[in-house]
């Protein structure tokens, strides 16, 4: 018999002994033999793609113990649950962290010295401490695995300083052993990172594909906070009752609060984040694994630390920070090889709040950050296969066929326009005012806007001046984020965000190529068209969203208001799915409280019923989203101490809060049709131009978008929080 023969039985045999299967996976099986023959080993494999095996068989096979370096202590515990669950004895794993007790650290020990654990889980932090290096360097490693290995790269998605020093660690402890490091998610740039902190060869670099088929990738577009939510119960509702689901958040307030919202409607959910209490967190996954909980509403930073195979839909209510964040999270879907859904719910106004926290963070890392951002935009937007994208971000090249209608721009393509022209337009117009000027100015340029700095550089005497005023704002925005995503112009990080034209954008003038682009996919404004696909909202009755827009004109003029103090289009929206034939079916409308029911309400119930009535319209059984009862006290002694005139922030501290917890309360005040008076704290903190300014703007403006007015005002040196106070001063005057 030969000898390659022998250890392919060995291996195969090994493998059916220990964890009772009959063939490997892919490129298991070479893989684990690079390690058995001593080689330095990088596995490169997409979650769920049996990665985990790769150690733990060899791990069993070889004399000694292995060491996993592990970034989390709930990942740890999920992974020596499994291997025990193939063993009769517990003692061939076990970890080693700063959650066991003294004596609990002592029996770990005292098993590794007897020869009785074959694995070892420890955090990178547990290798600095001189006891453990002494008790390692006098023990018989098998060999070490980084596991999760892009945190040691500051361009992957879960970046931890302390993974950088584990080459120096692991020359204290064992230096002659071999090294397996493993990652779900790497870009070539990654992966060399990985490669040369580790001071490995590429010679024994494994990687397998990165497509996940069985995965279905969508974006919708993100609108107000209570609509998305409600979108996200109907999902869960009608698609994925009582199954397992993750939901990824940016912040911890939003975890709890979509999860109370799931609850409430009869949904089993629970957050998880890292200001929840360790005990509970541990609680929550275990009541998550167990099937007591079928959704997690995680925060970004903690999705290695939920493990489970029958996971049917990830949600991301928030885009993440960078593609590999995106794919590693939606790696949680399907692990086991059925079909999960992953939606994604975009708004370009989440990017630039993500932009804004880079300010403060040195030159290098804002511009690390901005372009792992822009790419998550160039995903988002997109009109091509998102599978394509995806794949081809990671050095993998893929057929747009072989997605198989498996994400939403294959299976229901979006009419594309072509756009050379106008990104010629940009490109030129960046160029026109010597790329010193931010994208408003240079989008006032194109569109022909007669601003004071128009009239005072003389900018409207140029040739290229007004050349796109036929298109509006959205459109132009759209423009300007393709000519990003094509790395023709760029926002220069040092100098605060001006537009600069890169040698790509320069070479394009020169040669020019099309660029297509989607239309009426506007996802700045959240504008949705329902498809047929299961899941999807009910359909909008256009005939008579068009009644109640031209209704809600005509009563706006009455009032002498913006059409949007009236209603705002989600609002007309929902009337024109849902059809409320009563003052008492209005106020169930998203963003109709109960005083503006009364305020406004009866005119537009009268028009729906007799709308109904003419059409012979049979009113849809919707889904009944029932609301978080509103936390009363908390609102009321907020509103109570305005009216004392407390300064904002000594409310914000007396409740807990922080300032924009402060604000987003009082959006709530406002929007339930409640009237504050907060001109005593806005007349001494804010310039009184300032206040006329953005006042002016709210009575004009077709929104009250903060975005929208901020990006037309910034320029005036008006703050973010400016608008958003006299925003409410606005709604709280003029609405209410």
């Amino acid at each position: 018999m030969s000898a390659i023969a022998t250890e392919h039985d060995l291996l195969s045999d090994s493998l059916q002994k220990y964890f009772g299967f009959d063939a490997f996976k892919a490129e298991q099986k070479t893989i684990i033999q690079s390690l058995l023959d001593g080689k330095d080993t990088f596995v490169i494999m997409p979650t769920g793609g049996g990665k985990s095996l790769c150690y733990q068989l060899p791990a069993l096979m070889l004399p000694g113990t292995a060491i996993v370096i592990s970034p989390l202590i709930a990942l740890m515990k999920n992974q020596v649950d499994s291997i025990r669950g193939y063993s009769d004895e517990d003692e061939v794993a076990h970890f080693l962290n700063s959650s066991l007790t003294k004596a609990q650290m002592k029996k770990v020990k005292q098993d590794i010295t007897d020869g009785r654990t074959k694995i070892l889980f420890v955090a990178p932090e547990t290798l600095t401490k001189e006891e453990n290096i002494e008790f390692f360097q006098n023990s018989e490693i098998s060999f070490v695995a980084v596991d999760e290995a892009h945190c040691i790269s500051e361009w992957g998605h879960d970046f931890r300083p302390e993974y950088r020093r584990i080459r120096l660690m692991l020359d204290a402890v064992a230096r002659d052993v071999p090294i397996m490091a493993l990652t779900a998610t790497a870009t070539p740039k990654v992966q060399q990172d990985i490669l040369k902190n580790l001071d490995m060869t590429e010679d024994s670099t494994f990687v397998s594909s990165f497509n996940r088929d069985n995965l279905f990738y969508e974006i919708r577009p993100k609108i107000k906070k209570e609509q998305t939510i409600k979108s996200i119960i109907q999902i869960i509702k009608e698609e994925f009752r009582g199954e397992s689901g993750i939901i990824y958040v940016q912040n911890r307030k939003t975890a709890e609060d979509i999860a109370e919202m799931l609850m409430v409607n009869d949904i089993k959910a629970a957050p998880y984040h890292a200001g929840l209490d360790p005990k509970l967190r541990a609680n929550t996954q275990d009541a998550f694994l167990m099937e007591d909980i079928d959704v997690i509403c995680a925060t970004i930073a903690f999705g290695m630390g939920i493990d489970k195979p029958d996971v049917r839909f990830v949600m991301h209510y928030d885009m993440p920070k960078s593609i590999e964040n995106y794919y590693q999270e939606t790696g949680r879907a399907g692990r086991d090889g059925l079909d999960g859904k992953c939606i994604a719910f975009y708004n370009y106004a989440d990017i630039l709040r993500l932009e804004k926290f880079l300010r403060d963070k040195p030159v290098a890392e804002r511009e690390m950050g901005a372009q792992l951002m822009q790419e998550v935009v160039a995903y988002a937007e997109t009109a091509s296969c998102r599978r394509r994208f995806l794949l081809h971000y990671f050095g993998e090249e893929f057929k747009e066929a072989d997605c198989h209608k498996m994400c939403d721009n294959c299976k229901n393509p979006k009419e594309k326009v072509e756009v050379q022209q106008e990104i010629t337009h940009v490109v030129k117009a960046v160029l026109d005012l010597n790329e010193n000027y931010l994208m408003k100015v240079v989008m006032d340029f194109i569109m022909g806007r007669e601003t004071k700095e128009m009239k005072d550089f003389k900018f409207t005497e140029m040739e290229n001046y007004a050349v796109g005023d036929d298109r509006d704002e959205n459109f132009w925005s759209s423009i300007f984020r393709h000519a990003m995503i094509n790395n023709l112009i760029y926002k220069e990080i040092e100098q605060f965000g001006l537009l600069k034209v890169s040698e790509a954008g320069k070479e394009y003038l020169k040669k020019p190529y099309p660029i297509q682009i989607t239309i009426n996919h506007d996802y700045e404004d959240g504008e949705y068209d329902a498809d047929d696909e299961k899941g999807g909202t009910a359909v909008l009755d256009e005939p008579l969203m068009n009644l109640l827009k031209d209704l809600r004109r005509s009563i706006a003029k009455k009032y002498n208001l913006p059409p949007y103090i009236i209603f705002q289009d989600p609002s007309l929206e929902e009337m024109a799915t849902n059809y409320p034939i009563s003052m008492e079916d209005m106020a169930k409308i998203v963003g109709v409280s109960q005083g503006k029911a009364q305020k406004y309400g009866q005119p537009f119930v009268d028009a729906i019923k007799k709308y109904c009535a003419e059409n012979e319209i049979e009113r849809p059984m919707d889904i009944t989203i029932k609301t978080v009862a509103n936390k009363s006290k908390t609102k009321v002694g907020i509103i109570q101490a305005i009216d004392r005139k407390i300064p904002l922030e000594d409310i914000a501290k007396g409740n807990d809060l922080s300032m924009p917890e402060l604000l987003e309360e009082l959006d709530g005040i406002v929007n339930s049709g409640t009237k504050i008076r907060l001109d005593y704290y806005l007349n001494k903190h804010i310039d009184e131009y300032v206040r006329e300014t953005v006042v002016d703007y709210f009575k004009e403006a077709e929104t009250d978008s903060i975005d929208a007015a901020y990006k037309e005002l910034k320029d005036d040196e008006v703050t973010w929080e400016e608008v958003q106070l006299l925003r409410l001063k606005f709604l709280s005057d003029y609405a209410n």
